[in-house]
């Protein structure tokens, strides 16, 4: 049975957005369909060998920091549950 599609809502930085808005206004394309295109492509592409995905995941700026913070917010209780989404 294949498995059904998910939902994932994805915040781009001010650049990226820009970027995104003139590539979509350019092909005539709605923004969401273009960053579902784009996403799909870049994940095809992806090698899943892990030494790569560490690579990959590298190589967001300020990942790592991002991480730190999320799981200091998540200790200290200031989160959101799922079920509250």
């Amino acid at each position: 049975m294949a498995r059904p599609a998910s939902r994932l809502n994805v915040t781009l930085d001010a650049e990226h957005a820009a970027k995104l808005a003139r590539l979509a206004e350019r092909t005539h394309t709605q923004e969401g369909t273009l960053a579902r295109s784009l996403l799909s492509h870049a994940l095809d592409e992806a090698d899943p060998d892990p030494r790569h995905v560490a690579d990959l995941l590298d190589s967001i700026p300020h990942a790592w920091e991002r991480a730190v913070i999320g799981h200091e917010q998540a200790l200290a209780g200031r989160t959101i549950p799922l079920r509250e989404l």
